[in-house]
């Protein structure tokens, strides 16, 4: 039997954060410490632009940062374990598939 005591986590989140940001694209990348999560928003319609070092023509999509989140690497884990189980949810509660 263990007599350790659970761990349970007491969450708080202030009326500022609450309300959430909007975003409509990610960016996911890492350092040797740890995962960085980009939120962003498209700020413009996406347009046609010319790279001046090639001449090739691209589309540019502006964005802008709304929330950066670090993360260490051991919750990296964690955070997909979770996303699953919840887009999972989501599947069952409305029936669709993505």
């Amino acid at each position: 039997m263990n007599d350790e005591p659970e761990n349970r986590l007491e969450v708080s989140i202030s009326a500022e954060v609450e309300m959430g940001q909007y975003a409509n694209f990610a960016s996911v990348w890492h350092t040797q410490d740890g995962f960085v999560l980009d939120f962003a928003v498209i700020t413009r319609p996406p347009q046609l632009a010319n790279d001046p070092s090639s001449g090739q023509h691209f589309v540019s999509v502006p964005t802008r940062i709304v929330s950066r989140i670090r993360i260490p690497p051991s919750q990296v884990f964690e955070l997909m374990k979770a996303l699953e189980q919840q887009l999972t949810q989501y599947e069952q509660e409305t029936g669709r598939k993505h």
